[in-house]
């Protein structure tokens, strides 16, 4: 979340989501690209409050692209890959883009 510290960022990135969780108005569509696709895969210290928020309808994709290069595809435990196409789609679909 943001840039500096990787300790700091995963702080951040766990309390967002927990809050984000307590929340009844949620985000459509969440996208995860560069190391941030580490988020949705095995071993990822957050992928609990994402299967929540998957399960209560708010769609998940990662950059396929980033999934491949850290060889994260098959270790994927919630969401979907997809394409820099899907992300920018989704852009141009949003009413609001928020980055993190």
């Amino acid at each position: 979340m943001g840039s500096g510290g990787a300790e700091l960022g995963l702080l951040l990135v766990k309390n967002y989501l927990t809050l984000l969780n307590e929340e009844e108005v949620l985000p459509k569509v969440m996208v995860f690209y560069n190391e941030g696709v580490k988020l949705i895969c095995s071993d990822s210290p957050v992928v609990e409050q994402l299967q929540l928020l998957e399960m209560r309808g708010v769609k998940l994709l990662a950059c396929k692209t980033c999934l491949n290069h850290f060889g994260l595809l098959d270790k994927m435990e919630v969401g979907i890959a997809g394409t820099m196409m899907d992300i920018i789609e989704l852009q141009k679909a949003a009413d609001k883009v928020i980055t993190l």
